[in-house]
């Protein structure tokens, strides 16, 4: 399967209708590799292209109609918290705590999963940054899922036009948009994950004790046939150090 293999995930005529009320935005993490800049403040309130990233991420979840958004927070969680009271508006924002151990991206959804409700909800990372392309991305994301077939939908890029990213590619796609693969060591995958997911809450059982990532999900519903990607049409960018800003921000000014 070549990178630029068409997919063929259908899409509904009404991209509008059936975007989840809620979103879980993870912004919990520790920003290591944004170091010095996080220092003193989390990764999502690092600034990109004149505004923090969660910012961004907020006027995505506005524009596609989202109502409700669910923040994970833990380190240095007072600034993320009262920029999100003072800064950000037009969406109800509810607080998932995790000041008292990190717990990674699948014990955060875990830890909030009473907050999330018992309807299909989006999953958004709060520390990169997605320009849309022809249409809504995560319209496009909520008229592509169906409940009958699918736990997991990720938006996805091809792994070249990655901006700014210098991993290896995360997953293979069968042209039906089916995940039939991971990445294997030392292969490299056509397609990246760009931190944009809707989740079905029964994919959400049997979870360890503890932090842990959303593989365990992830691997599950792939298992089970039930995990699916559909590829980003717009620019993403994988801002994970200082360096990276710069470059981010040179390509949006060109356009």
């Amino acid at each position: 399967m070549t990178m630029g293999a068409k997919r063929t995930l259908a899409i509904r005529p009404d991209p509008g209708g059936h975007v989840p009320e809620t979103a879980m935005v993870m912004a919990a993490g520790l920003g290591k590799r944004m170091r010095p800049l996080t220092a003193l403040r989390p990764k999502p309130l690092v600034e990109v292209a004149g505004k923090p990233l969660i910012d961004h991420t907020f006027d995505h979840l506005r524009a596609a109609g989202v109502k409700r958004a669910v923040v994970n927070v833990h380190y240095l969680a007072d600034a993320l918290e009262a920029h999100l009271t003072h800064r950000v508006h037009g969406i109800e924002v509810v607080v998932s705590d995790e000041r008292a151990e990190l717990l990674e991206t699948g014990g955060g959804i875990v830890h909030a999963r009473d907050k999330l409700g018992d309807k299909p909800f989006l999953v958004c990372n709060s520390d990169n940054l997605w320009v849309d392309g022809p249409d809504d991305s995560i319209r496009s994301l909520a008229a592509a899922w169906d409940e009958e077939r699918m736990d997991a939908l990720l938006l996805m890029v091809s792994h070249a036009h990655a901006n700014c990213h210098r991993g290896q590619g995360d997953f293979h796609l069968a042209p039906d948009g089916r995940i039939v693969g991971r990445r294997k060591a030392k292969r490299l995958a056509p397609f990246v994950y760009i931190g944009v997911q809707i989740l079905h809450p029964r994919v959400i059982r049997d979870w360890p004790e503890g932090p842990f990532s959303t593989n365990l999900f992830w691997d599950r519903a792939i298992e089970q046939g039930r995990a699916y990607g559909l590829v980003h049409t717009g620019l993403w960018f994988d801002v994970g150090t200082p360096q990276a800003i710069g470059r981010t921000e040179a390509i949006l000014a060109d356009g």
